[in-house]
């Protein structure tokens, strides 16, 4: 495992000193889903990552908007091409954007000419339970202002990075099938965190109907629970799972470090992924770890 190339296609990189990210530098945490996230809450830069992932060929990272301040959804990005002039890494941007903003178009349209930009995420996050959701909540995914901000990645070639609970994925299939020209991007494998019979099977379910639209794939990380440390015997299943419905080229392991540092260090979350997957071929454990990341992310 220490010599396969990895493009971590999920990774954060902060400085609190820039007071940027309000859950990171403000008094109060916020709710999280892992709990305590109090040993997050420190300034994560390159030489700190290569650090954590030091005992892997980590060949390029695809940088995840980390909540930067919103009313500056642009400044995260210019911050990090100075990152990456200086260090070489991040190789690819996820950007922060809003698509129920008055200023959307405006937005992409600026995000489009930085050169490290490939996607943006946002989380729509309308219900807060299964039995609390209904189609047509106001910011949900069929809320159509939701989608005519959402219909202006199109033009601008940026794909979605999509990060929601389970009980909001078959709208985003139905999102996926109304756009194909957008490629979805599943962040944290649909947030199955409900691993009892019942929140697996909802969870199952949302993964089938989205993975049934060609212009979908999903980043298998964020996978652990409040409470849990981070095990191959809890999540193996969830894993296999994933790949099975998605299929393997669609499918992307990525660290999500440091948040994922809260339950698990960067080499047990990668050599877990790696012992799950072991019993795929060479060529399907490279397209896991690197070819499929490169192949959505192109980065330099």
């Amino acid at each position: 495992m220490t010599d396969i190339p990895i493009i971590d296609a999920h990774q954060h990189f902060w400085d609190l000193s820039m007071n940027k990210h309000p859950w990171l530098c403000g008094k109060q945490m916020i709710p999280f889903r892992y709990g305590d996230y109090s040993s997050i809450r420190r300034t994560y830069l390159p030489d700190d990552y290569f650090v954590d992932s030091k005992a892997f060929n980590i060949v390029k990272t695809i940088h995840m908007e980390a909540e930067w301040d919103p009313k500056d959804p642009l400044g995260e990005s210019e911050w990090l091409m100075q990152i990456h002039e200086k260090t070489g890494f991040p190789n690819a941007i996820i950007g922060q954007a809003w698509f129920l903003s008055e200023d959307i178009d405006e937005v992409l349209r600026a995000h489009a000419k930085c050169p490290l930009i490939r996607s943006v995420r946002q989380k729509p996050f309308a219900a807060a339970s299964p039995g609390e959701f209904h189609p047509g909540l106001t910011g949900s995914m069929t809320d159509p202002a939701f989608r005519a901000g959402y219909a202006n990645l199109e033009t601008y070639g940026l794909h979605f990075d999509l990060q929601t609970p389970w009980w909001h994925l078959r709208e985003a299939a139905e999102l996926a099938h109304d756009f194909p020209e957008t490629t979805i991007i599943l962040n944290h494998t649909g947030l199955p965190s409900d691993r009892s019979e019942a929140g697996l099977g909802g969870w199952m379910e949302g993964m089938k109907a989205l993975a049934a639209q060609p212009n979908t794939s999903v980043k298998i990380s964020g996978i652990c629970v409040p409470g849990q440390k981070w095990t191959v015997e809890f999540n193996r299943k969830v894993v296999l799972d994933t790949i099975q419905v998605f299929g393997v080229e669609r499918c992307m392991f990525s660290s999500n470090f440091p948040v994922d540092g809260v339950v698990a260090s960067f080499d047990e979350i990668v050599n877990g992924f790696a012992g799950i997957v072991s019993v795929f071929s060479e060529a399907d454990q490279l397209r896991l770890f690197h070819d499929n990341a490169l192949k959505y992310y192109q980065p330099v």
